[in-house]
């Protein structure tokens, strides 16, 4: 078997999938700690510790970390999410102990130089403004917050230009400290891999990292609602969304199979009824985000004014009518697309990667392909159904929309009655 599992004695997990076709290697360190760990005072604080770990440790400046992998023709880089932080590398397999060398050193030693402090919180304000200015982000934005309000689950991964510019380096360091915890750590690796190289060296590089692991979140609470922004915009932005299912939910592949069939792509009902036959967007499509213990379904489209009304009458019934009467064709299209998207993963090292640390972090081991194709494969037209009626019957919509101001209310009301009337 090509994928090896070793937990070191501190308990980060390792798991690496060697893809000898390959020359590279793509490796990180995924932290199952996001924005939902943070504490009513630390709004941002993730995301800006993912920044900082860049700008300089006990042994490299800022330059030289970034320097001493691009000099071997390597990447390196960074993401935060809701519930983890991911520190990830792409170099030859020769380059591997220098790239996990890097990435111990970015986790282990950050200074957290007062000056470099400053100029990051100064940039994060600067992607703060982007977001501002891009309605399509922003409404996800919105939405997350009605979708969960007040608790961190429903706050901007990003945080506001206040909270990120009022952290020190003491901070960050408790932060860390409190989240960044070996129980909950997993460094992921695939490609041209050798699984005892890891290993060894990852055991010599990780000691920093001991201790319990972190506490818990908040528990998440869906609760719905409405937020309505007016802006000069030439369209209405609006997503609305209801409470989905968690990741390890019995029904999370018939629920997928339903998003995918009815807002998936091209070929989906809502694009279909929407776009093609009603040409009332430009763009419309349903997603599914399931987290650890909650989920969140969700629609959005860009439209004119004029036609939001009518759009959103169309979305809620085209959801209501496929949660009733799905085909085996649709079910069966859909369930083809996401073995695909499975199967694609492994034919590049960085999804690859990704894919075993989630998996890691959602199961507590590697789940063979296999194994998920056949729970894509015994979704069942009745399943899917049966994953739209629970869907429509959980929660009271979140709303969220910005645009011109005089179509606003009326689509929110529109969604409430008919979200109401589908369940």
């Amino acid at each position: 078997m090509s994928v090896e599992v070793t937990k070191l004695p501190s308990g980060i997990t390792i798991v690496t999938d060697s893809m000898p076709h390959l020359q590279t290697v793509t490796l990180g360190v995924w932290v199952g700690a996001g924005s939902r760990d943070e504490l009513p005072d630390e709004h941002g604080i993730s995301h800006l510790l993912e920044h900082m770990a860049f700008k300089g440790t006990k042994r490299r400046t800022s330059r030289q970390i970034a320097e001493s992998i691009e000099a071997v023709g390597g990447d390196i880089n960074a993401a935060t999410s809701t519930e983890a932080t991911a520190y990830f590398a792409s170099v030859l397999k020769t380059d591997v102990p220098l790239a996990l060398d890097v990435l111990s050193d970015i986790l282990s030693n950050p200074l957290f130089d007062p000056a470099e402090l400053k100029r990051e919180q100064n940039v994060i304000v600067q992607e703060i403004g982007a977001t501002e200015d891009a309605p399509d982000d922003l409404v996800f934005d919105f939405l997350q917050s009605t979708a969960f309000p007040s608790q961190p689950m429903g706050r901007s991964i990003l945080g506001t230009p206040e909270t990120v510019c009022s952290f020190q380096d003491v901070n960050l360091r408790a932060y860390l400290d409190r989240n960044y915890r070996a129980p909950g750590m997993v460094i992921s690796a695939a490609g041209a891999v050798d699984h005892a190289v890891i290993v060894d060296e990852a055991g010599r590089l990780f000691g920093r990292f001991v201790g319990p692991a972190k506490v818990a979140p908040q528990s998440a609470k869906f609760g719905g609602g409405t937020k309505l922004e007016t802006r000069e915009l030439e369209q209405v932005h609006i997503a609305f969304a209801l409470e989905g299912v968690p990741q390890r939910d019995p029904s999370l592949y018939s629920l997928q199979v339903f998003t995918s069939l009815l807002g998936g792509g091209m070929s989906s009902r809502l694009f279909q009824e929407v776009r093609e036959k009603r040409g009332l967007c430009y763009t419309i499509s349903s997603f599914h985000a399931p987290y650890s213990d909650t989920g969140m379904f969700g629609i959005y489209a860009g439209t004119d004014a004029g036609d939001v009304n009518e759009l959103v009458k169309v979305a809620i019934e085209e959801t209501a009518r496929a949660a009733a009467g799905i085909t085996e064709a649709e079910v069966d299209k859909a369930k083809a697309q996401m073995k695909v998207g499975l199967l694609m993963a492994l034919e590049s090292s960085g999804a690859r990667a990704r894919q075993l640390a989630n998996q890691i972090m959602t199961w507590g081991r590697p789940v063979p392909i296999a194994e998920i194709v056949a729970k894509v494969e015994a979704v069942t037209v009745e399943s899917a159904r049966a994953a739209g009626r629970a869907l429509l019957g959980r929660s009271s919509p979140a709303i969220a929309a910005l645009g011109p101001g005089n179509s606003l209310e009326g689509a929110a009301t529109i969604i409430g009655d008919l979200a109401r009337r589908a369940a």
